[in-house]
């Protein structure tokens, strides 16, 4: 070998690594492949830091225990990811979608056709949604095309993927073999059980069972755990916020690269509130916390002060918005809260502001709303449209010396509609919300209005209200004389409107990925985040209607799960 050759050599073996080190770090847009491989790799690293720098497998992380968080969780270990850490901050998984009582949406389903055979197949679940969502999609034909393409588009994951949500949670476990119509829905999909658990109750302990089976080295449920910020990579940066939209970004995305969070438990123990140290876990992140409707002196107040006063079916807790707002996620639709027309006030306690929600299939299954003896309203108009009918109602709400706005409406089920609600109403019963009493102790007019009723069930005359669909109504209202069946057993309790949900939250895609862009604009994702359910914005729009956000949770959680499943496994490889 010459002198030269051997010069040659050693350049080469000096060169050639700094080249690749360069072409890695310095020029990762030159292959997109290896640039996400590296990226990775570099971020996302096997390793969980807290003050003692535990180490570990690297972990897809998801921040909320309801249905949405629960089927990302299970949708990451079934695509793959190494493992799983859920962080909720409450002591017990479920959420808000644990007391989910009229069920969840799917069209067409098996269960749709062995339940109402003589309908036909449903085919206008995406209209339904696209004329639920109100003005908020329908002005934007013209005005931004844009953006009402990218929410049409959420619409058709959402309803298209239905079917395939009922089948993968019955293929689970879960019973969902009756089917009901609710508000606004031109046919009967709306999915529960048989049995007295409601439906979100089912899923979530079914989803629960099937997490465990995974064993403690793939998932990790960790309770009274409070995020307080996201972890970004340090090499980006975001721009401040601009206020109600969120945080302006100028240029790409941030990447996020996991989570800072703090025990809960470990704050209380402390005394003083800033107890608790501060730990850290690195992964891609899957947000699913919810919504703001029990922020009530916080987000709520900031997006909607004209509802204070009003009773909630939330219990009281900040919103996580500005979390996501802080990397940069946009926001949409923040001051669209969708008031629910019926939440029971106790007898017991009438003041109380947290309710529980009177279950909108207690009006699909046939029950009817009362003011003052008479009917007002078409039941199964859309939540929004009967819930500004009973706040357009003689008087504000307000009364006696409380500040807490409610009206005296009344809520009637026949034999027929308690029957099909049974698993609702032994519970509505025992707890003193509703009350079984015969006709013979309703007022005239009450017995009046039942006698009417009953003749538009029959088909004998045309409803003022346009109601079409009666559920399992069956009480016939007169006997062969003509007169009241006084005998006759119906369930009657007082509801009101409450805050129940926000269709508001953080921009998103097809993807369930996070977006820094406006909708309508050349989508941004914002690396290593996604979210799904009522923490993201966009479906909705102006209303939501029932048994759609259970549905969401499923579809835009498993999406999310195997999505963040992906860049986990290339972390691992």
């Amino acid at each position: 070998m010459t002198r030269r050759q051997t010069r040659l050599i050693v350049y080469l073996a000096v060169v050639i690594p700094i080249v690749a080190v360069l072409y890695h770090h310095i020029l990762p847009s030159s292959s997109p492949e290896s640039f996400t491989t590296n990226l990775v790799n570099r971020l996302f690293t096997s390793e969980t830091t807290d003050m003692t720098s535990q180490a570990s497998r690297p972990c897809v992380i998801v921040v909320g225990g309801g249905l949405a968080g629960l089927s990302a969780a299970y949708s990451a270990l079934r695509a793959g990811a190494p493992s799983v850490r859920l962080l909720e901050r409450a002591p017990k998984p479920g959420g808000n979608s644990i007391k989910a009582s009229s069920g969840i949406n799917g069209a067409p389903t098996r269960f749709q056709q062995a339940a109402w055979p003589s309908l036909g197949p449903d085919e206008t679940f995406w209209d339904d949604t696209v004329r639920s969502a109100g003005t908020r999609l329908a002005s934007q034909t013209t005005s931004q095309p844009a953006a009402r393409a990218q929410r049409e588009s959420l619409i058709s994951v959402l309803t298209q993927r239905s079917a395939d949500a009922i089948n993968f949670l019955a293929d689970l476990g879960v019973d969902l073999t009756v089917v009901a119509q609710l508000g606004g829905h031109t046919h009967p999909r709306t999915h529960r059980g048989a049995g007295k658990t409601p439906p979100g109750a089912a899923i979530i302990a079914t989803l629960l069972g099937k997490l465990k089976e995974a064993g403690e080295d793939r998932f990790e449920l960790m309770t009274d755990c409070e995020v307080t910020r996201l972890l970004t990579d340090p090499t980006t940066a975001v721009s401040s916020s601009n206020g109600n939209s969120g945080s302006s970004v100028d240029h790409q995305p941030v990447t996020v690269t996991g989570v800072e969070y703090r025990s809960t438990k470990e704050d209380s123990s402390g005394g003083d509130g800033n107890g608790a140290s501060l730990h850290q876990l690195t992964g891609p992140v899957i947000f699913t916390t919810g919504g703001f409707g029990g922020d009530t002196h916080g987000l709520l107040a900031r997006y909607r002060p004209d509802l204070n006063g009003m009773p909630s079916t939330n219990d009281p807790r900040p919103g996580t918005h500005d979390l996501l707002a802080a990397v940069g996620a946009r926001l949409v639709d923040m001051d669209s809260v969708q008031i629910h027309p019926t939440g029971f006030v106790d007898p017991a306690n009438p003041q109380v502001p947290v309710k529980f929600l009177a279950a909108e299939m207690l009006r699909g299954e046939g029950g009817i709303l009362l003011h003052n003896g008479k009917r007002f309203v078409n039941e199964l108009e859309t939540r929004e449209r009967v819930s500004n009918t009973i706040m357009a109602l003689p008087g504000d709400g307000v009364q006696g010396s409380s500040s807490l706005r409610q009206w005296d409406v009344q809520l009637l089920l026949d034999p027929g509609a308690a029957e099909a609600a049974a698993g609702h109403m032994g519970f509505y019963v025992w707890k003193g919300l509703m009350k079984k009493m015969k006709i013979s102790e309703l007022d005239a007019t009450t017995k009046e209005t039942l006698k009417e009723y009953a003749s538009i069930v029959r088909g004998e005359k045309e409803d003022l209200f346009r109601r079409k669909a009666f559920g399992h109504w069956k009480l016939g209202g007169v006997n062969s004389d003509g007169v009241v069946d006084e005998d006759a057993e119906v369930c009657v309790g007082r509801v009101t409107p409450i805050v129940h949900f926000t269709m508001g939250g953080a921009v998103f895609n097809e993807h369930a990925q996070v977006l820094s862009s406006e909708l309508g604009e050349e989508q941004k994702p914002i690396r290593g985040l996604w979210a799904a359910g009522e923490i993201t914005g966009g479906i909705h729009g102006d209303n939501r209607l029932g048994g759609s956000s259970l549905l969401e949770c499923v579809v835009f959680g498993r999406i999310a799960g195997a999505e963040a499943a992906d860049v986990a496994k290339t972390a691992y490889i």
